[in-house]
This record gives structure tokens, sequence and C-alpha cells, in this order.
């Protein structure tokens, strides 16, 4: 990992809203955290051991208090809901001179795009894994997003 790929996940981190964040590879340690306006990075370079295969740990991601979640009653109990697989930034559209892939009330099938999210300059097409019509969309056009966080309510009726 270069100090570009660092300083981008730095840059990243801080427009997410996460509190914190921890990135463990063989040979580096990385803890970003952030709050009120500051940016506080650790890097350690730790030498790897022989007598131990190196370990890869997923980044460890505190979610903001503010992560907008879908209210649970029993009405949107009948819904399936889509989540982020992955964090990034959550595009409705595929560019913004294009149109959007759903709106409230569209119908959709299994394996159509719904969304996309870019992740480290890569774009990633988010694909329905249900058939339905869209009820609600619970995230905003080129906003950050958590891992699996909920994206939208979908009626499979």
């Amino acid at each position: 990992m270069d100090l570009k790929d660092i300083q981008n996940l730095i840059k990243f981190v801080a427009k997410s809203g996460a509190n914190e964040v921890k990135l463990e590879m063989e040979d580096i340690k990385i803890t970003i955290k952030t709050g009120a306006g500051k940016t506080e990075t650790t890097i350690l370079h730790q030498a790897p051991i022989a007598s131990t295969p190196p370990t890869i740990q997923s980044p460890e991601v505190i979610e903001p208090a503010i992560n907008a979640a879908p209210p649970s009653s029993d009405e949107d109990s009948k819904y399936v809901v889509i989540k982020s697989p992955i964090i990034g930034t959550f595009y409705r559209k595929p560019s913004p001179d294009k149109p959007l892939f759903v709106e409230v009330g569209s119908s959709i099938n299994e394996g159509d795009t719904v969304c996309i999210i870019e992740a480290m300059k890569l774009f990633n097409e988010i694909e329905s894994e249900v058939s339905g019509k869209i009820v609600k969309i619970l995230v905003d056009d080129a906003t950050p997003v958590e891992f699996d966080q909920p994206l939208f309510l979908v009626d499979p009726s």
C-alpha cells in the first residue's frame, strides 16, 4: 500500500462519517480515527513473523450515530431490504447524464442493477436478489454507505 492509497483511504473515511477504521495487513497496520473535525492516523510497520503465516483482517468500521436505518414497523416487515454489500459511495445512476436505475414504484427482477457503489475508484453494480416493486429508497444519491446498510425496500408480492 503506497502513500497515495493511504491518503485516499483517509479522505474516504473522513467523508463516510465513520468514527474509526482499523486495517491490518501482513506488513502494515493502519488505524484512522475521526471526530469533531479532526482526523488522526496511526501507521505502524511491522516485520512479518517467519514462524506464522500473515493474516489479513477486513477493516473494522464503527457505524456513525447518524446512520440511516429503515423504521422497524409491522408495515415494513412485509418488505425485503436490499443492503449494501460493501462500503463506498452510493449512486442511483450509471453517470450524471444517464437516467436513474430505479425509482419508487419501479418493478425489478432478480439480477437487475439497482445502483452503483464506488469503492476505491472502482464502480460496483449492485444487483437485486429479489423480484418486486421498489417501495422506498433509503439513501440519498452520492452519499457514503456502510457495509450491510439498508439501501432499498422492495415489495416482493
